[in-house]
């Protein structure tokens, strides 16, 4: 063992004294603080000489010669080392955002799906690097992949690999814990196994369900409970809305027979795919935004225009949205395409059924749909009692669509009494939140005195502020105070408005366009 360790630094000092290695000597850092410790030693961060920019340096507990032999694996990639002749540390590029368990906590709520796949896809490209050159990593976990910025990350600890091998077999409870929802739980079935690259697959999977979900998995569970219940199937339960694909393959990964887990070649290339059509799930979730902030005459146009705008067609959304029936933002797309006839024939009693599946999975979106078809019967009996339970349950949820709706309940007795300040302060509290048409309910509040008293001054502010917002029904009286109203009218104004409202599909707006246009010629 002795020859093996002196056959190492031999190797690590030729290296360092060709040049191969950049070599840093360790009193030429300043400011060294540690930031991070684990069986192999501890990890710091400093500044080199007197520059303002940190590198990580690795040290080790024992130097040995197995610890030795690992560093050369590493420095084989790094290429970076630091220390006297008998004791060396390795010098790294310094991750500015911390670990992936450490950003998920602190940015995941900022996060799209565009910004997870791209996560996923890095880490895959990083272990398809490892595995191309023979090396298992054997330790993926989400305290050794870094983000070196808030876009790019870095595995780390693939020279040290082996040392889950050593965790396990000396393990105490403080090495185990938050280590064992990784590993592969071939390894500790009773019978003899290597981690291999269908290992570090099975971590992938998991990371990519931590990745989706923003959560360490099994984090209530005990490291050794795990250790028990793991080889026997137990596995993190999918995050709602998460693309069907994206589980699909994650669970995959995680199949507790590794022959039946795909190779990395196979993640990185579905990943990649996931990752081009990732700018669906971004568009489902816009869209679905988007249908309660204009008006049901300007659904259409506007869902088209959007469409437009992103290169994608109807046909390749609707596509997508039948195959994406795990995502409830995509259930509710599904009901709008169906009621309003987009790439395919109308059907209200299925937009009804598909609501109602969206609220069965807690979806503030659905219940605004659900609430719709419940007052006007759309694929359902009327029964306006249940559609101010839903307007009112979404509210509850500060759904701003909800809050809006149940304005509208209670200013015209729908499933309850008439209540005329109840709705003002309740329009009130959607136009506060930028809601387009909260804010126009509330310009007609002013106009016709309900809830407060007539100010159309007031009125006309609210129509021009939701009209600038795209709001077709406020273009539409906006348009009509210029052509009507004494102290605001213009008609060239007034032609102005009608045409934008016009533009997004309402009827009465283009009836208005041209008679004004005929008396203008």
């Amino acid at each position: 063992m002795e020859d093996m360790y002196d056959y190492y630094i031999n190797w690590i000092e030729e290296a360092i004294s060709k040049k191969h290695i950049k070599y840093y000597e360790y009193e030429n850092f300043n400011n060294i603080e540690e930031i991070g410790s684990g069986s192999f030693g501890k990890v710091y961060r400093a500044n080199w000489k007197s520059s303002n920019s940190f590198l990580a340096l690795k040290s080790f507990c024992n130097f040995n010669s197995v610890t030795v032999k690992e560093v050369v694996n590493e420095l084989t990639h790094q290429q970076n080392a630091s220390g006297d002749l008998k004791k060396y540390s390795l010098v790294m590029e310094y991750a500015y955002s911390g670990t992936l368990r450490e950003y998920l906590k602190e940015n995941f709520d900022n996060l799209t799906w565009g910004n997870k796949l791209d996560l996923g896809l890095q880490l895959a490209n990083a272990v398809l690097c490892l595995h191309d050159e023979g090396i298992v990593h054997r330790d993926l976990h989400s305290k050794n992949v870094l983000l070196v910025n808030q876009h790019t990350i870095k595995v780390a600890d693939f020279g040290l690999s082996k040392s889950i091998n050593e965790v396990y077999n000396n393990s105490t409870k403080s090495d185990l814990l938050g280590v064992v929802p990784y590993i592969d739980p071939k390894k500790f079935s009773l019978q003899p196994y290597s981690l291999n690259k269908k290992s570090d697959i099975y971590s992938i999977g998991v990371l990519l369900w931590e990745i989706s979900s923003g959560q360490p998995p099994f984090k209530n569970l005990s490291s050794y409970g795990l250790i028990v219940h793991l080889p026997q199937g137990l596995r993190e339960t999918p995050i709602p809305d998460t693309p069907t694909a994206y589980v699909d393959l994650y669970i995959k990964c995680w199949d507790g027979e590794p022959d039946n887990r795909p190779n990395i070649n196979d993640v990185v290339a579905k990943l990649r795919t996931l990752s081009v059509n990732g700018n669906f799930s971004t568009i489902v979730d816009e869209l679905v935004d988007f249908t309660v902030k204009v008006d049901i005459d300007a659904f259409i146009q506007n869902v088209l225009n959007y469409l437009n705008s992103h290169n994608v067609t109807s046909q390749e959304l609707y596509n997508w949205l039948i195959n994406d029936q795990s995502n409830s933002n995509s259930i509710v797309l599904l009901g709008e395409f169906n009621y309003y006839g987009i790439e395919t024939d109308i059907d209200k009693k299925y937009t009804f059924e598909l609501y109602q599946k969206a609220v069965d999975l807690g979806n503030v979106y659905g219940m605004n749909g659900l609430g719709y078809c419940y007052r006007y019967g759309c694929g359902t009996d009327i029964n306006e009692e249940k559609a101010f339970e839903l307007y009112e349950k979404a509210a509850k949820l500060e759904f701003l669509a909800g809050i809006n709706n149940l304005g509208n309940c209670y200013e015209s007795g729908i499933g309850t009494g008439i209540n005329k300040k109840k709705a003002f302060e309740l329009y009130q509290k959607a136009a506060k939140s930028e809601l387009p048409s909260g804010i126009n309910n509330l310009g007609y509040c002013y106009e016709n005195g309900i809830g407060t008293r007539i100010n159309r001054r007031k009125a006309f502010e609210l129509y021009k502020k939701a009209a600038n917002l795209g709001n077709n029904v406020a273009q539409y009286n906006v348009a009509w105070m210029y052509e009507n109203i004494k102290n605001v009218k213009d008609i060239n104004q007034a032609i102005h408005w009608y045409k934008k409202s016009a533009e997004q599909g309402d009827v009465y707006a283009q009836n208005e366009l041209e008679k004004l246009l005929k008396n203008k010629e």
